[in-house]
């Protein structure tokens, strides 16, 4: 019998980049024990072709993916969530909406490479960047043992998570 399937919800303002390169990571190296999904306070309305690009590049599927409000989530119905997690530090000084079930936050904020203004080279070496520091994250979090840890120690590892390479001044708080 599969373990129970863990939902997850990454959060950012636009939902053009960094929540949906982390929804693309999680839902590819996660499969079968996480179900991954993003959404933007303020969302962009399409996702950044920068973004889809190096998830393409990387061989990560990206059908389907688009940019959504974070009201999607916090209605009857909607998936809930067992884990919240903003990567932009907009988002986390935000207030968010209820989230059914009580999940458990974590700030991971990485500099948003949407912002980079430059060649095109190097704005998708921004996005490149951006994506190794999501993977990073999302591989320490595969690596919890989720089904025996305390909530206390969870939480202060997902904390720990937020402060890895890349980190942004918020990185590490929670909501």
């Amino acid at each position: 019998m599969p373990d129970r399937i863990y939902n997850v919800l990454f959060l950012c303002t636009g939902n053009s980049a960094r929540s949906i390169i982390a929804e693309t990571l999680l839902n590819h190296d996660g499969a079968g024990r996480f179900r991954a999904f993003s959404a933007g306070s303020r969302p962009a309305g399409q996702v950044n072709p920068l973004a889809i690009e190096v998830l393409r590049e990387e061989g990560f599927p990206t059908e389907g993916l688009r940019s959504k409000s974070w009201d999607e989530f916090a209605v009857p119905g909607a998936p809930e969530m067992d884990f919240v997690f903003t990567v932009c530090d907009n988002a986390a000084g935000e207030t968010c909406p209820v989230w059914p079930g009580h999940p458990m936050t974590a700030h991971w904020g990485i500099e948003d490479p949407v912002r980079v203004v430059g060649t095109h080279f190097q704005q998708k070496a921004a996005f490149i960047t951006a994506a190794r520091y999501l993977k990073n994250r999302i591989t320490a979090f595969l690596s919890l043992p989720l089904a025996t840890i305390d909530r206390m120690a969870l939480t202060s590892q997902l904390r720990e998570i937020g402060r890895l390479d890349g980190a942004t001044a918020k990185a590490g708080d929670t909501k």
